[in-house]
């Protein structure tokens, strides 16, 4: 199938990229010329594990193109992806900007010739298909199409496995030739019995809201159970073990920290809050969610400041990871983002080390912060390390190595990598999150 992707952010390069993969001739369309040339160059504008490889791969066999030109790619495409950006408005009060949108299907409209599905990747509120339906037959009433929703479930880091192996792909559609494009699209997942979930375009649409916003309840719940084992005396760890074997609860998401954030949990539960206030009703759960979410960064600069004897003036932090999970150089909305001013406006000063995320970090981060080319170096003459984001690298440490080299033998630990009776043994003053 011929297919056209709009937009070359996370959402368009990985989907356009493992659509070609499929087999399918893709042509991935960004109005940004600089990154257009930079991807035709193979230089990637995001980190994300065998992206690049991939890329390469299907450019080489023909498959996959780039370009900033619509009617290089609209009038042949079957069926046209519109995976642009939706950040949070600018008036910060939780809305999608669906400009991008918007902008899109006005330029899309001028280029359908024959019929062509136009299908909304982008996380979108409920009834954004349909604005797109009008915007399209208002400036073009002779087009035959069809549009259609296909939310996302990528996770940063495994974007590429969660494409090709997913849960489920779930698809809005409202006629039977939509609803045959799009499983012909996704075709080569039939042969390994990928469940495909047909149903309306508003309840599509609603789905992706619903699953972030029931992850970043789980995450909130598991961080404020976190604070009741901290003042009882009992393990998170060992606690989540032990709900997670549960069937119905499952062991994701169920991992104590600073937070969550990255692009999606955030703006998402938001939105959510948004769209359902909209229609008179409520998600109480959600909003909760958000709330605690925004507490526990709080939890963990008042845990860095007791840990560091009450005041961070004067004292060298190592920072041991910046970007909001691993495998991802994703910066947005990262624990450190809120955590690291924090310290630094009362006098800290910080030493930080992430595999991939430094150069994004210095776009979100204020000026004060020393970045360095590892984490033994964020460590040496230290008063305290914060293991903030669990890369690999981080989690098999030359313990004896950086106690040797601190000022101050004292371990934060906000991922709960390493085990408290083995650091309290090695000679340092630890702590983690939700254990003592």
């Amino acid at each position: 199938m011929k297919i056209t992707m709009i937009g070359t952010g996370y959402v368009g390069l990985v989907t356009g990229t493992c659509f070609a993969e499929f087999g399918h001739h893709v042509t991935c369309i960004d109005k940004i010329e600089d990154k257009i040339s930079r991807l035709k160059e193979g230089k990637i504008p995001i980190y994300e594990p065998g992206l690049d490889t991939l890329v390469a791969k299907n450019v080489g066999e023909g498959r996959l193109k780039f370009t900033t030109s619509l009617d290089d790619a609209i009038p042949e495409a079957e069926a046209v992806f519109i995976a642009v950006g939706t950040p949070s408005s600018r008036r910060g009060d939780g809305y999608a900007d669906l400009t991008y949108i918007y902008a899109a299907a006005k330029e899309i409209a001028h280029y359908l010739q024959d019929y062509t599905i136009i299908v909304d990747k982008s996380t979108v509120p409920v009834g954004t298909a349909r604005q797109v339906a009008r915007i399209i037959s208002e400036e073009n009433p002779k087009a035959d199409f069809d549009v259609a929703s296909n939310p996302e479930f990528l996770r940063e880091g495994a974007a590429i496995s969660d494409f090709m192996r997913p849960d489920r792909v779930v698809i809005g559609v409202e006629s039977e030739r939509s609803e045959q494009v799009l499983r012909e699209v996704y075709k080569p997942l039939f042969l390994r019995d990928t469940p495909i979930v047909s149903t309306s375009i508003e309840t599509a649409e609603l789905t992706k809201y619903a699953a972030n916003a029931f992850l970043a309840v789980k995450i909130s719940f598991i961080n404020e159970i976190a604070a009741v084992c901290e003042a009882i005396g009992a393990d998170v760890s060992a606690l989540a073990k032990g709900i997670g074997m549960d069937g119905r609860i499952g062991n994701k998401f169920l991992h104590p920290g600073p937070g969550y954030g990255g692009s999606c949990f955030p703006k998402d539960t938001l939105a959510l809050m948004r769209i359902v206030q909209e229609h008179g009703e409520s998600v109480r759960i959600v909003e909760a969610a958000v709330e605690v979410n925004a507490a526990q960064k709080a939890r963990m600069v008042k845990k860095i400041r007791d840990m560091l004897g009450g005041s961070e003036v004067g004292k060298t932090v190592a920072v041991l990871g910046l970007t909001f999970k691993p495998e991802t150089d994703d910066m947005r909305e990262a624990p450190a983002a809120t955590i690291l001013p924090a310290l630094l406006e009362k006098g800290a000063r910080i030493k930080a080390h992430d595999p991939k995320g430094m150069e994004e970090a210095k776009k979100y981060l204020p000026d004060g912060i020393e970045y360095v080319e590892n984490g033994y170096q964020a460590c040496d003459g230290a008063d305290a390390v914060i293991l903030m984001t669990e890369w690999n690298q981080y989690r098999a440490l030359d313990l004896e190595k950086i106690k040797k080299i601190m000022k101050e033998p004292v371990f934060i630990d906000l991922r709960n990598v390493y085990d408290p009776a083995t650091m309290k043994k090695l000679g340092f003053r630890y702590t983690g999150v939700g254990r003592k």
